[in-house]
């Protein structure tokens, strides 16, 4: 009696057909896909490495023509002149105040709007939604005039509360939060009725520690919108007591002389911030993003 092979399977087939395929992955210690990323991320990379490298020249070295790629020697003086200004830790100040306040603001305005939205069925809500959204479209320049007419009649002009008050909640951090709270099972809510929670402490107690990754989604694009602001806070403060970081930088800047020393280091200090921000939610902001249905 002859005994007859097993026909191969699919895996076996796979190891014969390919093995180029995993010699290759056997050498590459990551995806292929990094092979072009890593370029991509290098160029995107290159002007803050640049303001980096511009932070530590002199103002001549800045100025030269052609200019130079890298410091000669390592300055620093322009970062003396910038933590030297006296007003440089009031702007400072101003900025984060200005920042957390409309970040509190978003997360907890924003909470309530978008689980209204999301789990309130209300007469007209889907027309007031498309209204709310329709607003996003609008570009700042066609705001800003009766925006500024309306902190002038409040008595905000050339206060904190001019910048704080008209972000205090956007429509993209509304929107943003429905989305997610839609990917969340019912069941959750209706388990915790049954258990005699309200709306309100079902909301807080059972969907809000379940959304800490569009809350920190919405956190961090807010304070990096809020914190590089400069269009508004020139408009709306007048005083150099109330200037943010980046109207203060600004100042640095004159009509006949600029101190770009100084602007490079001043930015540099003004991004730390926004990296570190981003680097700490990164995660949950990706994950936010791939859950709550904005993919592309």
């Amino acid at each position: 009696m002859t005994a007859t092979s097993a026909p191969p399977n699919a895996a076996t087939t796979a190891a014969v057909d390919v093995p180029g395929r995993q010699s290759r992955r056997r050498h590459l210690p990551f995806s292929p896909w990094h092979l072009l990323l890593a370029p991509l991320a290098l160029i995107f990379a290159v002007p803050l490495i640049w303001l980096v490298l511009s932070s530590v020249m002199s103002n001549a070295e800045i100025n030269r023509f052609p200019p130079a790629l890298w410091p000669s020697h390592i300055d620093l003086g322009g970062y003396r002149y910038v933590l030297g200004n006296a007003m440089f830790p009031r702007w400072f100040t101003n900025s984060l105040i200005v920042s957390l306040a409309t970040v509190i603001g978003n997360l907890v305005l924003g909470t309530l709007g978008g689980y209204a939205f999301a789990r309130l069925q209300f007469r007209g809500s889907r027309l007031l939604l498309g209204l709310m959204m329709a607003t996003m479209a609008i570009p700042f320049q066609l705001t800003m005039i009766p925006t500024f007419l309306v902190m002038k009649q409040l008595g905000l002009i050339d206060t904190l509360g001019a910048l704080i008050l008209p972000s205090l909640v956007t429509p993209f951090a509304v929107f943003l939060l429905r989305q997610f709270f839609l990917s969340l099972p019912r069941e959750l809510e209706e388990a915790a009725w049954l258990d005699g929670c309200s709306r309100l402490r079902t909301l807080w107690q059972i969907i809000v520690p379940l959304s800490r990754p569009a809350l920190s989604t919405v956190a961090v694009l807010t304070f990096l919108s809020t914190w590089n602001d400069l269009t508004w806070p020139l408009i709306a403060i007048n005083h150099d007591t109330h200037y943010t970081l980046q109207l203060g930088l600004t100042t640095f800047q004159g009509q006949h002389h600029t101190q770009w020393a100084a602007v490079m280091a001043g930015n540099v200090i003004t991004v730390l911030p926004v990296l570190l921000a981003f680097l700490l939610a990164q995660k949950a902001f990706i994950r936010s993003i791939t859950s709550s249905g904005l993919k592309g």
